[in-house]
């Protein structure tokens, strides 16, 4: 693919992207741009294709048509693993914490894009090692300081309530240093003060960090709130794309949302 072929403020570009799993259509003839600099909001019904998209972006599912380019390169088909050590880090629907850690053991696990492990360094640990991991452990500090996790650091993880645990899985994919941030329903399962604490941390990420955030979440409100911009999914398929006034007032959207006997009443 040119050089050419990339937009030059474009972080992430995706042009015509399908995923099946047998014969079920997951995604398909998605086009997708996000900008540096922007909360791009990605929202739909259950089942709709969000998490599928971003599996297929991350390489957890390639997919089967189409390309993928972030910051310029293709990274279509890439093994997640590279495609981490892109600047990109991610967090998930379903809590990934490991219990039986404290906070700081699970965020300093976000570090090992970083890490460059060797037997010089284990063997010459005083000398070679432990510098290392004061500079590792560094960045993490910073990041329990940034997102206000200073009171429950040494806590094991599985003691916390559900809106800390969110906490901790954005700080584990901050310490990452990420350019590019997929933050997979951070909201879900918060009340309304903890979601707004969160969308501040969001924001945050995106202003003092630099960070071009895409963001997957039902609570409209949040990303009515905070997105630049969003996409509307629909049995896999854009069923709208800007502004977020606009694309919530977008019938096909109260469509999929409300159905149309609900549309029409409402």
């Amino acid at each position: 693919m040119s050089a050419s072929f990339a937009s030059a403020t474009a972080l992430l570009e995706c042009h015509g992207l399908e995923r099946r799993f047998g014969g079920l259509v997951a995604v398909t003839g998605v086009d997708l741009r996000i900008d540096r600099g922007e909360i791009f909001g990605l929202v739909g019904p259950n089942g709709s294709g969000k998490t599928t998209l971003v599996n297929a972006i991350t390489g957890f599912y390639p997919p089967q048509k189409g390309r993928i380019l972030l910051d310029g390169a293709d990274i279509t088909g890439m093994k997640p693993y590279l495609v981490a050590k892109r600047r990109l880090a991610r967090t998930f629907q379903n809590l990934a914490l490991f219990n039986g850690m404290s906070v700081l053991d699970n965020i300093m696990l976000g570090r090992h894009v970083h890490l460059r492990p060797s037997v010089a360094k284990t063997a010459l640990y005083w000398w070679l090692g432990q510098p290392e991991e004061i500079a590792h452990r560094r960045v993490c500090e910073e990041i329990i300081e940034f997102l206000q996790l200073q009171g429950v650091r040494d806590e094991p993880v599985e003691s916390l309530p559900i809106g800390l645990k969110k906490r901790v899985e954005l700080a584990r994919a901050l310490v990452a240093e990420p350019s590019f941030l997929i933050l997979d329903e951070p909201m879900a399962g918060m009340n309304q003060e903890e979601k707004e604490y969160m969308a501040r941390f969001v924001l945050d990420a995106r202003d003092e960090r630099g960070i071009t955030v895409l963001l997957i979440e039902h609570h409209m409100d949040i990303v009515t709130g905070i997105c630049d911009r969003i996409m509307a999914l629909n049995y896999g398929e854009v069923i709208g794309t800007g502004l977020p006034r606009e694309v919530v007032a977008n019938p096909r959207v109260v469509e999929a949302y409300l159905g149309k006997g609900q549309q029409h009443a409402a």
